[in-house]
């Protein structure tokens, strides 16, 4: 009976010492089926991929991705460094063997009347059209904003002279207010008013030149000035309604200081547009009648095209580019103070 016993007891400790060998022998025979991933699974991700960049490639990225604006950037400076080069000579069509001159070429323009004249011009011009277009463009915003069918159907229509070219609505508009034929004279008839030259007269061509501009650009500014209102935060209209408030009082102490910088936004844009306006004026009046009408850019345009005084006319360039520019900083100066002040309105 004992030695059964035993015997059993050592086959039964063979059979486990076959089964935990058997793990052993798998591994031995395939050494990466214990430890490896499942079956399907992704392979891991090699930490050193990122390492393998070379360290100068990395250092580059920052540098190549300004690269773009490097290139606006000179596209827009060498034009003008060689412009500037060429108003210190006289270069000019008479002359093929220009001499350099200096500054001679900006005493000429500061010396002569034309330039100021032209001057006077261009800042009447200027002026007159971004402050039309101001009241106007709020006016419209402001109607605009009460959401009524007639609002929203004008909404649609309002950007219709923005997709104009500003050349081709100064050419229908010469074609309109022509004296005998225009359509503009046709419908005053009725009024008495017909026959009206509008373009003949300086104040008539100044004043037509303008009205174009108007009715080109007065869109642009209702646009921004109905997206500023479309922002601005309800709570202080609602507390001023109920306090018994007018629309005048809410317009004047709570609309337009809040509103104050969208409108100021879109008048840098016209005014300094308006400063260096070419096709409008050139299409509807081509700086006449005389030179009523010749604004700083049309007359580099005839000193630098139509005479082929180059650097005369570029000098002329130069000058006007320095008015803007000024202009430009006392406008964004002030936009910045008006925005302070918006700012501590209360919401």
């Amino acid at each position: 009976m004992s030695s059964s016993t035993e015997a059993d007891h050592g086959a039964a400790s063979s059979d486990d010492a076959a089964v935990a060998g058997a793990p052993d022998k798998a591994s031995a025979a395939d050494p990466g089926a214990g430890s490896g991933p499942a079956a399907g699974a992704p392979p891991p991700a090699d930490p050193g991929a990122e390492r393998s960049v070379p360290r100068w490639r990395r250092s580059l990225r920052p540098y190549l991705l300004i690269v773009p604006a490097l290139l606006l950037t000179g596209g827009i400076l060498y034009p003008f460094g060689l412009g500037l080069y060429y108003t210190v000579f006289d270069f000019a069509a008479s002359k093929p063997q220009p001499d350099f001159t200096g500054l001679e070429n900006y005493r000429r323009i500061f010396t002569d009347s034309s330039f100021w004249d032209s001057a006077w011009v261009t800042v009447l011009y200027a002026v007159g059209a971004a402050a039309v277009e101001t009241v106007l463009g709020v006016a419209v915003a402001l109607l605009l904003h009460r959401s009524t069918l007639v609002g929203r159907v004008l909404e649609k229509v309002l950007i219709l002279p923005l997709m104009i070219a500003p050349v081709i609505a100064a050419i229908i508009w010469k074609l309109m207010l022509q004296p005998s034929v225009g359509v503009v004279n046709h419908l005053l008839r009725p009024f008495g008013l017909g026959g009206v030259q509008w373009t003949d007269t300086p104040t008539g061509a100044l004043l037509s030149s303008i009205a174009v501009d108007v009715w080109v650009y007065t869109p642009f500014v209702a646009i921004l000035a109905l997206a500023g209102l479309r922002s601005l935060p309800t709570s202080p209209f609602e507390a001023a309604a109920v306090d018994g408030a007018g629309w005048w009082f809410t317009f004047r102490k709570l609309t337009m200081p809040m509103l104050w910088p969208y409108v100021l936004v879109a008048v840098i844009f016209r005014f300094m547009d308006s400063l260096k306006v070419f096709d409008i004026i050139y299409a509807l009046t081509e700086g006449g009648p005389g030179d009523s009408t010749v604004v700083l850019q049309i007359r580099a345009y005839l000193e630098a095209i139509r005479f082929q005084r180059y650097s005369f006319g570029l000098s002329y360039m130069i000058v006007l580019w320095a008015v803007v520019y000024l202009a430009a900083m006392v406008l964004v100066r002030y936009l910045g103070r008006v925005q302070n002040r918006a700012a501590e309105v209360p919401k």
